[in-house]
């Protein structure tokens, strides 16, 4: 099989090795497990690997590079207006000589791919929806127009949008579906929390504003005067860092608020059995990984009820889902403190639901797509 993806994302080549950010390369090696070679179409840049890269593994990779563009301003609207023609063009010829063609969406490359697609409504397609597919939640009119397209089924045919959350727009070009991080065999039994020491919160991610990181720190101030033994870890990076250590130190939090930066995957893991609360508070999501991977070693979410997450945590049984009020979000996490027999009991729940969703049972459900 001749597999094409269409991505946004920026790559690097290094010798013959050609890389991208890790947990994107990671999903799309397990799909390369099963076809015969792939074509990637996507932005290159010439420099050297950065962190949080992975290379593909295949067999046979055929790299065809195409410029960014954006629309941010003016200048890159012009610019972009000249790039497009040549992307379309590329897109045209690379979806022809393909058996199978995959869209990563949302995204620039994933909307000029959707159009492009349209001509060709006898071959095999998937696209991953990355993003939120909540038909109420305020998105770039891209990515509306990107979920339209996917899920019409007179202009999209023989395809599968792989879409976090099931939602009433759904057509049957639509896919409930969902992402992992660990096999079966990590699956291994978990302790209970141990309460005597610290009560620990953790924040995993980017510190960006889309992810509200200084609502994670708030979160564990409005709880110091009852608790003073609670305390967050934040591992991450990202421009908000320099904010976050001026709210910090501003209101003499050193001791409650710790900035830790990047783990690994096995040091996360850790992390997670030694934690009883993630914080998430973004503003959007798809399928959080962090979310699901603090699920599966039994660390409770408190989550901002964004895409598919209440969903994740079955509006609350397997975790806390916030409102917008913190004097309520400060009760819910109390009683919860308060109440361990509560507290295991949607622990363990979380626990299990996330272990269903296994690396083995993510690659099996791709081999059914990938089927002719």
């Amino acid at each position: 099989m001749k597999f094409l993806i269409v991505t946004h994302v920026v790559h690097t080549k290094k010798g013959n090795d050609y890389s991208a950010y890790s947990p994107y390369v990671n999903e799309m090696n397990i799909w390369l497990r099963h076809v015969d070679s792939v074509t990637i179409i996507a932005p290159l840049r010439k420099k050297d690997v950065l962190e949080l890269q992975q290379n593909y593994i295949s067999k046979s990779i055929h790299f065809i590079p195409v410029p960014q563009f954006s629309f941010t301003n003016f200048y890159e609207s012009l610019r972009a207006l000249v790039v497009i023609p040549i992307v379309i063009w590329k897109l045209f010829r690379t979806m022809f000589y393909a058996d199978h063609i995959h869209l990563r969406c949302p995204g620039n490359m994933g909307l000029l791919g959707a159009f492009v697609q349209i001509f060709f409504p006898t071959k095999n397609k998937s696209a991953k929806y990355a993003g939120n597919w909540d038909p109420k939640s305020t998105q770039p009119l891209s990515y509306q127009l990107q979920k339209a397209i996917l899920r019409n089924t007179f202009f999209t045919k023989k395809m599968q949008v792989l879409v976090y959350g099931n939602w009433n727009n759904f057509t049957k070009n639509c896919t409930s579906f969902f992402t992992a991080t660990y096999s079966k065999t990590e699956a291994l039994p978990v302790e209970e929390k141990k309460w005597e020491d610290k009560i620990k919160f953790v924040f995993v991610g980017s510190l960006v504003n889309g992810k509200q990181p200084i609502k994670a720190i708030q979160l564990i101030e409005s709880l110091m005067m009852n608790y003073p033994n609670v305390e967050l870890s934040i591992y991450g990076e990202g421009p908000e860092l320099a904010n976050l250590n001026s709210y910090i130190t501003k209101h003499s939090l050193q001791s409650k608020v710790l900035l830790k930066g990047i783990l690994d995957k096995e040091a996360l893991k850790k992390v997670y059995q030694n934690s009883h609360f993630l914080i998430l508070c973004s503003k959007s999501e798809g399928w959080p990984k962090v979310v699901a991977e603090a699920m599966f070693w039994g660390c409770l979410p408190i989550v901002s009820p964004v895409s598919c997450v209440p969903n994740m945590l079955d509006l609350g049984k397997r975790g806390i889902v916030l409102s917008n009020d913190i004097n309520e979000n400060r009760r819910l996490i109390s009683n919860l403190i308060e109440d361990k027999t509560e507290y295991e009991k949607r622990r363990v729940a979380a626990l299990n639901w996330s272990r269903e969703y296994t690396i083995e049972k993510f690659e099996s459900e791709i081999i059914n797509i990938l089927k002719p």
